[in-house]
């Protein structure tokens, strides 16, 4: 196929994907199976593979997700991205009546009604209808460029109109649209069910969950995770004016962007909340979150007059729906041991009726709560569910408690493997860090085995999910006395796979002392601080006799990791890994020397910006071993300023306290690369 032709037939595949996305995620009518479409992205991507110079950034293959990004930018808000005031109450709803009639000087007003979805607020820029920006509402006045994760939810358009819409015309030179990006239920789940199987901590809710997706660097995953989006608003614009907000909606709906589905004009404060009431039982079979609905004075112009406080609107108001409660008998709690050693109660329930559930268990938090609380087994109990998808116990009815019943003892020692338990300063967990602890196996490999720590390659998720599951793997030492046979017999290992495996472990033996120690999982002891203990001590047996209080005299440890480390080593689990671990052949000793007499020694550097051949961390770690220190921030004892792209406020304190400033080129000249 010539190039010519190759043009003709991309241009053909962007339309039909585009189209049939559009038929699929917004209008939910489609046309074609999953085969198919898959067949006609596959052929997309591999022509604009086959022709690169014909990629284009609104292509559909897009959505699958690019490169991991290395942060995000900022971007200020042409027109600010304000709150919005909310209530509870009808009462109140009357009162933004009476103060919306005054501020327009008459007594007739048409609201428009929306649901309140449950997600992040998100701006959407379109140039002469192609998706140029897309950004978070942040502060308000500025937020993250979110442009390429954004680009893999398949109902926001990357070109307007998008194929398949009925807009005729021509499309404004600049439209700013305002929505609200959310996780549906189903995809909620299905992330949350993965992360149960990596032996990750859920998501709380659908929105913790989507805001914590949009923050992920690589759009790969955001793809995989299911987002999606719903438009109602209106920024900033170009070519193109509206009258009313039923109108915009109408507009954005024939460009193909997803509007929200249930709507209403209402001529009354009475129609309002007569609307709010029908609702109500409504929302509890949507397959997606809203936390209430939003009324908003229709007419634009009337918008302008009423106008908005520094923080929010006074044209518009959201309804929240009062979180809904029940009554239940508190059975038992049981102690659950998270995948970081995390001891957390769970309140078993007597079953009860809760938005259109049946609910038996629900969150008791930690110890302080319980005692917050002061909820005893056999209590009568509260149980409230208000955007949490597991229900929290939130009060005791104490008036109801009959006889005597025992104060609750939070258990001194893990539930799973009877290591006696800790609880560092400051925070409300109490722990087990206990490495032999069961509950904590599959987390405690990942990491010991991850690149900054034991570089074991090829011990990936899934073959730790097998390891542990077939009970070939109960804990660290393990990884050194594995059967050939045995891990070539597993699913996706063969012969090759193996050996490569076997060499990555016999490898890790030789490790430097500063990575083992961080591998080692401690819980406050991170690449840093296991650089510096590696250093002091020289050992990892010198390591486990120190005392508390000489840990904490050390420089940059202090007394929460000085605690952590000593209760760590105290565990006789933990003694005994390590022994297994020392009798395997893995070195303990192997200690990185800084050099010495170099341009590095004994200068202070900080790092600003995105470096492209290094990650900050590794760029750390080389001054280090080059015999330097690394600060986090510029101050008057600063040799040298180290700066990459997008270097931020650092370097003009650096500027004016005269500190030496590398860019990139003369930091690798500098250590010889």
């Amino acid at each position: 196929m010539n190039k010519s032709d190759a043009k003709k037939k991309i241009e053909s595949l962007r339309e039909k994907i585009e189209r049939h996305n559009h038929l699929y995620y917004v209008e939910a009518k489609p046309e074609i199976t999953d085969e198919a479409f898959d067949r006609f992205m596959r052929e997309l991507i591999d022509l604009e593979k086959k022709f690169p110079d014909l990629l284009a950034p609104d292509s559909p293959s897009q959505r699958v997700g690019g490169a991991p990004l290395k942060a995000f930018k900022t971007v200020t808000h042409k027109l600010p991205m304000l709150s919005m005031d909310n209530t509870y109450s009808y009462d109140e709803l009357r009162e933004f009546d009476e103060r919306v009639k005054r501020g327009l000087g008459r007594t007739d007003v048409t609201y428009y009604i929306e649901e309140k979805i449950d997600g992040v607020s998100m701006s959407l820029h379109y140039e002469k209808g192609k998706l140029m920006l897309a950004a978070t509402r942040g502060d308000g006045r500025s937020g993250d460029d979110v442009t390429a994760n954004v680009k893999t939810i398949r109902s926001v358009p990357l070109k307007l109109p998008a194929p398949g819409a009925s807009f005729k015309g021509k499309v404004p030179d600049w439209l700013e649209v305002r929505g609200e990006v959310y996780m549906p239920e189903k995809s909620f789940e299905k992330v949350n069910r993965q992360k149960e199987k990596n032996d990750e901590e859920l998501f709380a809710n659908p929105r913790n969950a989507c805001a914590g997706t949009l923050k992920l660097l690589d759009p790969k995953t955001v793809a995989a995770r299911g987002l999606d989006i719903f438009c109602h608003g209106l920024g900033m614009a170009e070519g193109v004016s509206f009258k009313k907000q039923s109108e915009l909606h109408d507009y954005f709906k024939s460009l193909g962007l997803k509007t929200i589905q249930h709507t209403a004009c209402v001529k009354s404060v009475d129609e309002v909340i007569q609307f709010v009431e029908r609702f109500e039982p409504k929302r509890h079979t949507l397959p997606y979150g809203i936390d209430g609905l939003v009324i908003k004075v229709d007419d634009f112009n009337d918008q302008k007059t009423l106008g908005a406080t520094s923080k929010a609107p006074r044209w518009m108001i959201a309804f929240k729906y009062p979180a809904e409660r029940a009554q239940t008998k508190l059975e038992d709690i049981e102690i659950s041991v998270g995948r970081t050693g995390a001891l957390t109660p769970v309140a078993h329930l007597s079953p009860v009726e809760l938005s259109g559930t049946t609910v038996q268990r629900a969150s008791l938090h930690n110890q302080d709560e319980i005692e917050r609380l002061d909820v005893r087994i056999g209590d009568i109990v509260l149980v409230e569910k208000s955007g949490e998808i597991i229900p929290k116990v939130v009060g005791v009815l104490k008036e109801k408690r009959k006889g005597h019943l025992a104060v609750f003892k939070y258990p001194d020692k893990c539930p799973v493997c009877r290591s006696k338990v800790t609880q560092l300063e400051g925070e409300v967990a109490v722990r087990c860090v206990n490495l032999d602890c069961p509950a904590q196996v599959k987390r405690r490999i990942k990491h010991f085995a991850m690149r900054d720590a034991m570089d074991i390659a090829g011990l990936g998720e899934a073959l730790i999910e097998q390891l542990v599951d077939a009970g070939v793997v109960k804990h660290l030492a393990d990884l050194y006395t594995l059967n050939f046979d045995t891990v070539s017999a597993l699913e996706r290992m063969g012969k090759k796979s193996t050996e490569n495996l076997f060499q990555a472990i016999e490898d890790s033996k030789k490790r430097p002392l500063e990575r083992l120690i961080f591998g080692l999982g401690i819980i406050h002891v991170g690449e840093r601080a296991a650089q510096i203990l590696a250093e002091r001590y020289g050992t990892l047996e010198k390591l486990m006799e120190a005392a508390e209080e000489e840990l904490c005299n050390i420089r940059e440890i202090g007394p929460t990791s000085a605690k952590s480390i000593a209760d760590f080593f105290k565990q006789k689990g933990t003694k005994d890994i390590i022994k297994s671990l020392q009798k395997a052949g893995v070195r303990f000793n192997v200690v990185q020397k800084r050099a010495e007499n170099t341009p590095f020694s004994g200068k202070a550097f900080v790092i600003t910006g995105t470096l492209a051949k290094y990650s900050r961390g590794e760029a750390e770690t080389l001054i280090r071993q080059m015999g330097g220190n690394v600060s986090s921030s510029v101050s008057k004892k600063t040799d040298f300023l180290v700066c990459g792209e997008e270097a931020g406020s650092k370097l003009d304190k650096a500027k004016k306290l005269g500190v030496s400033i590398l860019d990139e080129k003369a930091f690798l000249k500098m250590i010889g690369k």
